[in-house]
């Protein structure tokens, strides 16, 4: 069974200042390491004057690739609290680059930690996240004497009718939650004696986004 998980969709800014020191975060939605390294470069162009562009990022639904980068800060006090906070909410196929303007004052170890970690915290905040759930797309035909009693199946279970056609026959295209298809096929079949056809169509995952079903195939 496939798993529901959270994903940028749509990338955000964040901006902290610690000590007159700027840390700028920027997080962009990625879907490869070439993607990243590519977000990566753009950043360091963008701030070419910064005195570091520390970045962290993970890829795939299972964290399958996960890298950071300290760039030039001590050890451990900034790719790694920023992979931590990625991880830690559970976001997925996500980028960060934290900038750092120097203020002229040291921040020590943990004040460099907590920096980039909240720097991260406010560039997550400024985007889009959607849960991305599996679901099943199911073709459903009947007569006009069944489509009431699927509408009310659909209503009643809380699954999406994405759209419907009437010809001779009702025809529904009906996104349904993965763990729900059973269900949904069986009281279907009762509610109309049998006499409902339904098909598969396809098998990807949704989210919602301002009452909008979005589809992704994967």
């Amino acid at each position: 069974m496939r798993q529901s998980y959270l994903e940028i969709y749509e990338g955000g800014e964040g901006e902290i200042v610690e000590k007159k020191s700027r840390f700028l975060a920027t997080i962009r939605p990625v879907k490869s390491e070439a993607e990243a390294a590519a977000v990566v470069e753009e950043t360091r162009k963008k701030y070419w004057d910064a005195n570091h562009n520390c970045t962290a990022y993970s890829i795939g639904v299972r964290n399958e690739l996960v890298r950071c980068s300290d760039d030039g800060e001590p050890g451990g006090t900034a790719g790694r609290p920023m992979l931590d906070v990625l991880l830690g909410e559970q976001v997925h196929n996500v980028c960060a680059v934290v900038t750092r303007y120097f203020g002229g004052t040291l921040l020590g170890t943990g004040g460099l930690v907590r920096a980039y970690s909240r720097a991260v915290q406010e560039g997550l905040a400024d985007c889009v996240i959607l849960e991305k759930k599996p679901g099943q797309e199911i073709l459903v035909k009947c007569d006009y004497n069944g489509i009431g009693k699927i509408q009310y199946t659909a209503g009643q279970m809380g699954v999406h009718t994405l759209d419907t056609s009437y010809t001779d026959m009702v025809t529904s295209r009906i996104l349904v939650p993965e763990e729900q298809t059973g269900l949904f096929m069986k009281k279907v079949t009762e509610a109309t004696s049998g006499r409902a056809v339904m098909e598969l169509l396809g098998t990807p995952y949704f989210a919602e986004k301002d009452r909008e079903i979005l589809l992704f195939e994967e």
